[in-house]
């Protein structure tokens, strides 16, 4: 979901750590890396020919993954978004070895873990993930995660965050008013971006009276963390394929997380302010070779990094190379924040299929915490009888 995780973990000093480590068994014990390409060779790669559609314009047809280990922002006590490339490497090389690590047979007769999870500090924005998604205490074994393994690259520079305007790579600071509004939505122990009800349910009460009040992405409706977009970003854990289908006059934009499909009018105007939907109203046209979508007309539920109903999302999708497109947006909301803010990421073409994702078949949790919820009812209202 889209509340703010505490991003900054002493991740500057991970990575100096990293760094540090990076001559020693952590090379000799990492995964083959793959032979980093030249900044000015990889800036020069260019498609010769660009495959093109009926119609002229950019053929940008296929399916594309765009897993990645570059967090949106840039971590606190890292100053640029350029990383070096011995940076990038250590990082990739660490992050290679931790996989290795976790997609060995586990001991079977390995004793309980400490009481609370894991207390080491992570080193690496995927391993801070992990652990506060509670995978030291029962969470998901390894075995079912599918994470990037790469720092983004973009023009020939390996990038320290996804967000690259404000120039610090940070999210711009929240209106107060903002803030008092997410307060509401917490309270109601659903995260901003979330909850379909959350809006009408201020207070602590009845956040586990029925299914409609549990959050959309618990729910299986929509996927966590902005997968399905816009802005469409990564989702760092698994399932992180899009497939675009083009048509002159539709454009459309299928998500494995969690099967939701994007459909992307072209030219026209956008609906009337009185019609909102969850992923917003998109419409799109062509900028040349670049593919330009603009959405307006979101609902007060599903809430991007806090945002308001007035979010506005313009998307910018255009060829970087023969195999990757290059995708930015700019997010700005007047409720919400003071100024624009954006950032860019490539989406790497893929021969992998995408499966659907049958998210709620099974989803005995959610049934399970209802139940739970009026168990605690009937033990609460016997105590007070007593």
């Amino acid at each position: 979901m889209s509340a703010r995780l505490p991003l900054t973990v002493v991740f500057a000093a991970a990575l100096a750590a990293v760094i540090g480590s990076a001559s020693g068994p952590l090379t000799a014990q990492a995964r083959p890396a793959a032979k980093a390409q030249a900044p000015a060779a990889a800036a020069a790669r260019k498609p010769a020919t660009p495959a093109r559609a009926a119609d002229g314009h950019p053929d940008f047809t296929g399916t594309y993954d765009v897993a990645t280990m570059t967090p949106l922002e840039r971590p606190s006590g890292v100053t640029k978004l350029v990383l070096t490339k011995q940076e990038a490497d250590a990082m990739e090389q660490y992050e290679a070895q931790r996989q290795v690590k976790n997609d060995a047979p586990l001991d079977p007769n390995r004793g309980a873990p400490p009481v609370g999870g894991e207390s080491t500090t992570p080193k690496s924005y995927l391993e801070f993930l992990e652990r506060a998604g509670g995978g030291v205490v029962g969470g998901y074994n390894h075995f079912w995660l599918a994470e990037g393994d790469k720092v983004i690259t973009v023009n020939g520079e390996k990038r320290s965050s996804i967000v690259v305007d404000p120039p610090d790579g940070k999210v711009p600071t929240m209106k107060a008013e903002a803030r008092a509004r997410n307060t509401a939505y917490l309270r109601a122990a659903v995260a901003p971006g979330a909850g379909e009800s959350a809006a009408a349910s201020a207070g602590p009460p009845g956040q586990f009276d029925d299914p409609e009040r549990r959050p959309l992405a618990e729910r299986c409706l929509l996927g966590f963390g902005s997968t399905s977009g816009p802005p469409a970003l990564p989702n760092y854990f698994y399932n992180n394929l899009k497939k675009i289908v083009q048509t002159p006059t539709r454009i459309m934009i299928l998500n494995e997380m969690v099967h939701d499909a994007r459909v992307v009018r072209m030219g026209g105007e956008h609906l009337p302010p009185t019609i909102r939907k969850w992923m917003g109203d998109s419409v799109g046209h062509w900028d040349g070779d670049t593919l330009v979508i603009d959405t307006t007309n979101f609902t007060a539920k599903t809430q991007f990094q806090g945002s308001g109903d007035q979010l506005h999302v313009v998307e910018r999708i255009s060829r970087m190379a023969d195999d990757a497109l290059l995708y930015r947006f700019t997010i700005e909301d007047p409720t919400t924040w003071d100024r624009p803010w954006t950032g860019e990421y490539p989406w790497r073409r893929t021969d992998e299929v995408l499966y659907e994702y049958a998210c709620h078949e099974g989803n005995y949790a959610l049934g399970s915490m209802l139940r739970g919820a009026r168990l605690k009812e009937a033990e609460d209202a016997a105590g007070k009888k007593q």
